[in-house]
């Protein structure tokens, strides 16, 4: 499985996740409902219903909440990733907030889909930090979608990591912080992906191919593979609108085709098909 992140955060984005799903370069995406141009993107997924998995990007680092959240997000913005988890690590996260913000991107993303995500995962990870894990969990078995909804486990094997020899120390990171997730769910009635790569150093100057040739090795029984593609470069504070760009380019590229049919490798919706 091959998942594109941050749909509908802009629109280059979600016309460059849109355009490689059409193409059949990507099987997933995962919504940013968030985001001011959610409800516009939400109506376009239409062109590629029934052919991808379509998820939730839980987000609580970038943009603005969908609610009040006066100690969460103060200024009506979301706080930087490592303000998130300097407050999940402490046990300082205001849980209700937090909660009552889950429940709202829930929300909207079945408002405008009209039905539940695939799956959910969330952006920078935020849906394996210790607080935000469990409420994630307790929000969705309240839903009943136990058995129905997958989850994105961030982390992989050791062994994996290693040997993909790309950005090992955010691997290793978020492997450590993602202990215990799959469990976890388990306990709750969900599925995960077994295996997971994907981590980049979001340098647009780097060759995409060798580093896509890693990430599709060692893979997992049941593997999930993120990228972060996007058609346009805008100045909209996006700090990797370049890098999407080059990955944009490359998957939409013979020569990623031609990876895929030398590895014998068939991109699926989910990572259990």
């Amino acid at each position: 499985m091959l998942c594109a992140d941050d749909y509908g955060m802009n629109e280059g984005v979600s016309e460059g996740i849109l355009a490689l799903a059409d193409a059949g370069r990507i099987s997933a995406t995962s919504c940013m409902t968030n985001a001011p141009d959610w409800p516009h993107a939400a109506r376009d997924l239409v062109t590629v219903e029934g052919r991808i998995g379509i998820g939730l990007h839980l987000t609580l680092s970038w943009g603005r909440p969908l609610g009040t959240m006066p100690r969460f997000a103060p200024d009506g913005a979301m706080p930087a990733l490592g303000t998130v988890m300097r407050l999940a690590l402490s046990g300082r996260l205001p849980q209700d907030e937090i909660a009552a913000e889950i429940e709202r991107q829930l929300d909207r993303f079945c408002e405008e889909r009209g039905r539940e995500p695939d799956f959910v995962d969330g952006h920078q990870h935020v849906q394996i930090l210790p607080g935000i894990r469990r409420l994630l969990l307790a929000a969705l078995a309240r839903r009943g979608w136990a058995g129905r909804v997958w989850l994105r486990d961030s982390s992989d094997r050791l062994a994996s990591i290693m040997a993909r020899r790309i950005a090992g120390p955010k691997a290793l990171l978020v492997h450590g912080l993602a202990l215990g997730f799959r469990r976890e769910a388990a306990r709750s009635g969900f599925e995960t992906n077994d295996g997971f790569s994907g981590y980049s150093p979001f340098d647009p100057a780097r060759p995409n191919g060798p580093d896509m040739e890693r990430h599709l090795s060692a893979l997992g029984p049941e593997p999930l593979v993120m990228c972060h593609p996007g058609r346009t470069s805008g100045d909209d504070g996006d700090e990797i609108a370049a890098a999407r760009v080059a990955e944009f380019v490359y998957l939409s590229s013979p020569a990623f085709a031609e990876l895929l049919d030398r590895r014998g490798l068939r991109l699926v919706p989910r990572p259990s098909v």
